[in-house]
């Protein structure tokens, strides 16, 4: 049996395809398994037993004619029996076809029907696509192969290498004990209304450093350095630093969201990176609805406001206040960090 998964387009949607992944390799554990991604994606599965082989795929951007045409020639030598399609692309699906793959299954979004021999129909309600979590509906593909869908579970890995990197970052910013060092993460790519204020960051970083004797460290990907660094050096605290000088691929990032005490994010990526790596979530909620990006951590706290435009799925405020992420003040999510920390008997620094 050889089977291919072509992979979500965002950190957190391949996150959250890690149940499906893991639902395959038991259900077929002698088959070959090819995970296709975009290329910056593959380093978050590195370490993790699902895939035999990773193929990557820029579908974006100059040059991505041949590379999907070279896509397709590498999939025609694989001679894969079945593909799951996780991503809401007929241009996927059309892929797929091409590639001569027999079994073809998805989801009717975008015009895959036309290329599809299994074609899922989304959720609906009233006309409107349900409110689903990406975990569950990836998880459907699955079980039309056959999969115990049951588990739904995020796991990721990191390999030696990572937490190599992760104790040359702990050494180089002279961080205390892991137990003692909370995480902060206030961006996301979707767009700047899942934003979390930047004021917000600096009060909530001096609050924890100050009034808990915490080590507070502010994560950033490659393009987020300045911002990070700033916010850091605006708490003006000696415990708030920054990712912003370490090493920040995928890795070495995995290796420290796992050994963290806490996250406090906003609904992106490294929110599900780290329920998968078994780290506690506190997480703010503007304009998306919960439903959409559930992950099932357990003990996870999610941060929403019950207010009459949100959730609005808008990646910019259509109002022009911002007032989902601007009300969730520093002092209610500094109410939730004590309550986690309580919960899980932490001992305040001295």
């Amino acid at each position: 049996m050889k089977i291919g998964v072509v992979l979500p387009n965002w950190v957190g949607d391949v996150v959250m395809a890690t149940p499906t992944l893991r639902a395959l390799g038991s259900r077929y554990p002698r088959a070959h398994i090819v995970g296709i991604a975009r290329p910056h994606l593959l380093p978050l599965l590195e370490g993790s037993p699902w895939l035999s082989s990773r193929l990557a795929w820029e579908h974006r951007g100059r040059g991505w004619v041949g590379r999907t045409w070279g896509l397709v020639r590498t999939l025609r030598r694989e001679r894969l029996d079945a593909m799951l399609i996780l991503r809401n692309s007929g241009f996927a699906a059309g892929v797929s076809r091409l590639s001569g793959i027999r079994e073809r299954i998805g989801y009717a979004r975008r015009g895959s029907r036309l290329f599809l021999t299994t074609c899922l129909a989304p959720p609906r309600s009233a006309g409107k696509f349900t409110a689903i979590s990406a975990v569950d509906y990836y998880l459907r593909l699955a079980r039309e192969l056959d999969c115990d869908t049951s588990d739904r579970r995020l796991e990721l890995a990191s390999t030696p290498e990572d937490e190599a990197a992760a104790d040359a970052i702990w050494e180089n910013l002279s961080l205390p004990d892991p137990r003692q060092t909370v995480l902060l993460n206030i961006g996301g790519a979707y767009g700047r209304a899942k934003h979390w204020p930047r004021e917000h960051c600096v009060e909530l970083s001096r609050r924890l450093a100050s009034d808990l004797g915490l080590a507070v460290v502010i994560l950033c990907g490659p393009e987020e350095r300045a911002a990070a660094h700033d916010l850091a050096a605006a708490a003006r605290h000696p415990r708030v630093t920054s990712l912003a000088g370490q090493d920040v691929r995928f890795g070495p990032t995995k290796a420290v969201l796992r050994r963290a005490r806490l996250l406090v994010t906003t609904d992106s990526g490294p929110r599900h990176m780290a329920a998968a790596l078994g780290t506690p979530t506190i997480t703010l909620f503007g304009p998306i609805d919960p439903a959409w990006s559930e992950n099932y951590q357990s003990g996870a706290v999610q941060l929403h406001l019950p207010l009459e435009c949100s959730p609005c799925g808008r990646r910019a405020c259509p109002l022009g206040h911002h007032h989902c992420m601007r009300d969730l003040t520093p002092e209610i999510v500094l109410r939730s960090v004590e309550q986690v920390l309580e919960r899980h008997q932490m001992v305040k620094a001295a």
